[in-house]
């Protein structure tokens, strides 16, 4: 098992380090972050132009056909800069979906457009109880003379207010097993009955409430089987999680580089409070945290393109998560104690970093979820 990067993946991490370093300071983070769309369209074509929506898509599909571990070398460098926007949900999560349940003419249709920019989609499955669980899944998809009506809420729905179409997890059949009878649709935002509104608060990004009222879709728009979409949603779930785990290794890095670049130039007492036990206490806490992250997330990745046997994905995947969510959160909650106030000022990038993290601890399933996910896949 060898987790050293190949002479290609340093080109890509050096050429993403250069480019975001230019094209993504923090004080353009942090206007976005204010803005009502919470993306730069700007921003958004230099990264199409570059590939990046398209790295994990097949060459067929106008994409680069790259591996999961490619991919996640730049979003490592994305969790850095804090680069914003729907990428990840558009380019990585729901076109791992569409690629792994659309149809050939599905895939025709959406994966060029997803790769190029010129569509954004998005991820509704967790409701009011925020469960990734099958059993959470309660927003209904009913049969109407060849169609299907959906009715119900999905809540913290990231980027909804920006994309056009909304790969929506509904229940199409009640069971005794909850993970049968539940059926993704392809939805356009614009479709009558369906609403949205921004949800406020501490939120690293723009989170939204979806309210689907009588929607009607034509049974076209069924990604995959119906009744037997959880099933297949797992495998575009282990690869989005972990290549968002590569961004969160990134906001880690960060936090720690700029801790010690503080602690070092911070005097208090004629001295650098970096010479300080408890500061230095902080700071190894952070590296702690760092190399638990990277490299379980780097074992998943490895595990994921060498196709090893699905029970030992599961397990990587959600280990990764599970530590890749504390350590990011942790990473941001020591800074702070070596900042103190200057971390909150937002003239300061700090809490821009802590809002992300405590924003991404819970998206795609929070370290209780993925503990539960590694128990099962041990058989506890």
């Amino acid at each position: 098992m060898d987790f050293s990067l190949t002479e290609t993946q340093e080109m890509l991490r050096t050429t993403a380090r250069d480019f975001l370093k230019q094209e993504c300071p923090w004080t353009l983070v942090k206007d976005v972050d204010e803005s009502e769309t919470g993306f730069s369209t700007d921003l958004w074509h230099k990264i199409s132009d570059l590939g990046w929506l398209g790295m994990m898509l097949p060459e067929a599909y106008g994409g680069m056909g790259s591996s999961l571990t490619d991919l996640a070398v730049i979003y490592e460098e994305m969790g850095q800069a804090l680069l914003p926007g729907p990428h990840f949900t558009s380019a990585v999560l729901c076109g791992s979906i569409v690629l792994e349940m659309g149809t050939d003419e599905q895939k025709q249709q959406l994966l060029p457009a997803i790769g190029q920019g010129e569509k954004i989609l998005t991820l509704a499955l967790t409701e009011l109880d925020y469960g990734w669980e099958p059993e959470c899944i309660h927003l209904s998809a009913a049969h109407k003379d060849g169609s299907f009506v959906i009715n119900g809420s999905k809540c913290f729905v990231h980027d909804a207010h920006v994309a056009d179409q909304i790969i929506c997890v509904a229940r199409t059949k009640e069971s005794d097993d909850p993970a049968d009878g539940i059926t993704l649709f392809l939805v356009d935002r614009e479709s009558p009955g369906l609403s949205w509104r921004n949800l406020a608060g501490f939120l690293g990004e723009k989170l939204n409430e979806v309210t689907f009222e009588s929607v009607e879709v034509p049974a076209s728009s069924v990604l995959g089987e119906v009744d037997k979409g959880w099933s297949a949603l797992s495998g575009p779930l282990n690869r989005a999680t972990v290549v968002l785990c590569a961004y969160m290794v990134g906001g880690c890095q960060h936090l720690l580089d700029r801790t010690v670049e503080y602690a070092q130039t911070r005097i208090q007492f004629g001295r650098p409070i970096a010479a300080f036990q408890w500061v230095q206490s902080y700071i190894i806490g952070q590296a702690n945290h760092l190399e638990k992250a990277r490299w379980l997330t780097y074992e998943a990745l490895w595990k994921l393109d060498n196709n090893k046997p699905q029970q030992e994905q599961d397990e990587a995947v959600s280990l990764a998560k599970a530590v890749s969510s504390e350590a990011f959160h942790e990473c941001g909650h020591l800074g702070h104690e070596v900042h103190a106030g200057v971390g909150v000022d937002k003239k300061y990038p700090l809490y821009l970093y802590s809002k992300k993290a405590k924003t991404l601890y819970s998206y795609l399933g929070d370290p209780y979820h993925h503990r539960r996910r590694v128990a099962q896949a041990l058989e506890l």
